[in-house]
């Protein structure tokens, strides 16, 4: 472990189970979905290069309990995928613009950073209608996504650009869709009070 992910993480910590508990509720501890919507092109091209990637079927059930052990594997996976991944661009890796795929050379954007938190927390037994990658928009507008971890405490984002855990309603972000936790080839809309906002400007 290097010296910043170790501070990242000892600082994380430091909020605790219940400090992680508390944040949840202090904003609405789950996202509010709608319907179904339209899949992002580039995962739908992940798709099909992997498609068992993509059929990860989750029976109805209440979302895994939020325990310190949980608490400990979201703040460490997330601390370790940001420090060891390089921040680059699908045009300066795959000269496109949009191409989704694990970080196997230590080097992707926003999508990559995402794949590979969900597989290793899969890996450590988290559900995959759990981990449900998310697409946002950032206060200056730009697109971006996130990592959402459903709890049964709440809802929290694992972001290449935040070395925190957060409760998603903690996040500066407009929440637009994700996948949904009973099909992971299948995305939903996120109905955010925010996005409405914004749209009423327009």
């Amino acid at each position: 472990m290097t010296r910043t992910k170790a501070i990242i993480v000892a600082l994380a910590a430091l909020m605790g189970l219940g400090g992680a508990m508390a944040q949840a509720n202090a904003a609405e501890p789950f996202m509010h979905v709608g319907s179904r919507t339209t899949q992002p092109v580039g995962h739908y091209e992940f798709c099909r290069r992997l498609p068992d990637e993509c059929n990860q079927k989750t029976p109805r059930r209440k979302p895994i309990e939020l325990t310190r052990k949980l608490w400990a594997a979201m703040i460490d996976v997330n601390a370790a995928v940001n420090t060891e991944v390089a921040p680059r661009t699908d045009m300066e890796i795959y000269g496109q613009e949009e191409h989704w795929a694990y970080p196997d050379n230590n080097e992707g954007d926003c999508e990559d950073y995402v794949l590979e938190k969900r597989r290793r927390l899969m890996a450590l037994g988290v559900p995959a209608g759990d981990l449900l990658i998310t697409v946002v928009r950032q206060p200056n507008g730009d697109g971006h996504a996130v990592l959402t971890v459903r709890t049964g405490s709440g809802e929290f984002i694992l972001d290449n650009l935040e070395p925190q855990v957060l409760a998603w309603g903690k996040t500066d972000y407009t929440y637009l869709k994700r996948q949904s936790e009973h099909n992971s080839g299948v995305w939903i809309q996120i109905n955010d009070g925010r996005a409405d906002a914004v749209a009423s400007l327009r």
